[in-house]
């Protein structure tokens, strides 16, 4: 907070100076309160315009130094800065009071705003102590008289061995001068009489009460008083002659940094100026390479479009090729499609064919206790199962054969059909015959019949593929032959008759 205050009052410092037209060192109070009321503006803080008038009712209404008006900026208006204000603002409003003081020269070699930003730049890199803040040379403090005991306010200026005092700044009238030698001495005095910050300079035929504005101008004062008793009893020279030597050493120095930087900005050029001529030689080289890179891209180009339209022609033809085999794939895949359909029903059809054998076996083991009363009717149908059973293996052997073969057995298929149905008629013939034979054994034949509708929805499909399979029915109650299957279910003139019309059949199919 103390370094952005110091940084505020260098802006101040020369907005201050800038109301001081006469050079006096005194600004009006009018224009103390205008400038009052921009610093609270532009700094964000609440502005009390009695307060200005009630610091300095005490004194008269001339005009007010820049040591008179510190206490009441301190209090007022820089105590109260919380840094959240605009500090190029800020900056504009105190250049706008001073510009025209230090812009001498028109027009300008450089733009208002340049200058604004080189004004500020000077402010922010000067030293912390200015005119503004009492420094151990000179300033504005309060002075006791002599003879009437009256405060007034004096400026006062430390040199080597003497503190001279005038009216004001412009050293026009001067009131007195404060001898020091190696007898002197300065001692801090308490507050008394309304005043502040008072302290006291001792020397051989008089003393001298002066009032400094604050506690830090007064423990400067002090301290500076003091530095140059001191010297004075050490002998040794002021300060301001030796400042003033490490001034003229310092120039010396930068002096001779400047000339090393010139004689190091000379090498600098000159190496710069030999890199521009090896960088100007690369170029030409680099357009050279790239010229010879360019003939050598053409004909690359050129190279690259003959083998792209010879490839684009053979990706043509492969093309072409492909394309033709794709649909012989096609073709076949369609062909294997339409074989692996054929044998996908002829596999359902065996399955189908499995469960309808699965069901006319049930059907025979239901059928074997009849088969026990009815002895005369298995003698005869004892040569039909064995034909049956001959046909069943021939449907295997048929199902194995190859595509090649299945128009031949179409062709035994349809005899075998016509045979079946021959077959077919003499079993309902037989059945009729056997009816008188079932009366006791109704629950059992309903059970066949059950059978038989559940194959008989199959009869036509095995009929149409294979022609083996049919149902085996009670015979007739005539005398029956004997065979190895049990009795028969034919006498043996319809047995004779049946195998001659079978013979026949067998003969005209072959």
């Amino acid at each position: 907070m103390v370094g952005l205050k110091e940084e505020l009052l260098k802006s101040i410092w020369h907005a201050f100076t800038a109301l001081d037209l006469d050079r006096s060192g005194k600004v009006s109070k009018s224009q103390l309160k205008v400038l009052s009321h921009n610093l609270c503006t532009v700094l964000n803080v609440p502005h009390d315009p009695v307060a200005l008038e009630e610091h300095f009712r005490d004194d008269d209404e001339g005009p007010v130094s820049n040591q008179g008006y510190m206490p009441y900026l301190n209090k007022f208006i820089l105590e109260k800065v919380q840094g959240n204000f605009d500090k190029v603002e800020f900056n504009r409003m105190c250049w706008t009071l001073c510009a025209k003081k230090n812009l001498s020269k028109s027009p300008l070699l450089i733009s208002d705003e340049d200058a604004f930003k080189v004004w500020v730049i000077f402010n922010f890199l000067s030293e912390d102590k200015y005119p503004l803040i009492i420094v151990p040379e000179e300033g504005y403090m309060l002075k006791k008289g002599h003879k009437r005991k009256n405060w007034m306010e004096r400026w006062f200026v430390l040199k080597p061995n003497i503190i001279s005092y005038y009216v004001s700044e412009d050293l026009k009238d001067k009131k007195g001068d404060i001898i020091l030698d190696g007898n002197c001495c300065v001692e801090a005095l308490p507050d008394k009489d309304g005043k502040k910050c008072l302290f006291l300079i001792k020397c051989l035929d008089k003393s001298f009460e002066i009032s400094a504005s604050d506690k830090k101008k007064k423990q400067e004062w002090i301290q500076a008083i003091q530095t140059t008793v001191n010297l004075l009893r050490a002998g040794s020279p002021p300060p301001h002659k030796e400042a003033r030597q490490k001034r003229k050493e310092l120039r010396q120095k930068l002096l001779a940094e400047h000339e090393e930087l010139e004689r190091q900005m000379k090498e600098l050029q000159t190496a710069n100026e030999n890199k521009q001529k090896e960088l100007e030689t690369v170029r030409k080289q680099l357009e050279a390479a790239a010229a010879r890179a360019a003939e050598e891209e053409k004909k690359r180009l050129q190279t690259q479009v003959e083998l792209q339209d010879r490839f684009s022609l053979e990706l043509e033809r492969e093309k072409m090729v492909r394309q033709k085999m794709e649909e012989q794939v096609a073709q076949k895949s369609s062909e294997l499609e339409q074989y692996l359909q054929r044998v996908r029903e002829l596999e359902e059809m065996y399955k189908q064919l499995q469960g309808a054998l699965e069901d006319e076996k049930q059907a025979r083991q239901d059928e074997e206790t009849v088969r026990k009363l009815q002895a005369r009717l298995l003698e005869e149908e004892s040569a039909k199962r064995a034909e049956l059973e001959k046909w069943h293996l021939q449907q295997q052997q048929t199902i194995q054969m190859t595509e090649a073969e299945k128009q031949e057995l179409e062709n035994q298929r349809m005899i075998k059909e016509q045979a079946l149905q021959v077959a077919m008629q003499q079993l309902k013939q037989l059945e009729l015959e056997r009816k008188e034979a079932l009366e006791r054994y109704e629950e059992v034949k309903k059970k066949l019949e059950t059978a038989a509708n559940n194959t008989k929805s199959w009869k036509d499909k095995v009929a149409h593929h294979e022609g083996l399979i049919r149902l085996i029915e009670p015979g007739s109650k005539n005398p029956h032959l004997i065979t190895n299957w049990g009795p028969a279910a034919f006498t043996e003139a319809e047995l004779e008759q049946r195998q001659k019309s079978w013979k026949g059949k067998k003969a005209t199919s072959e």
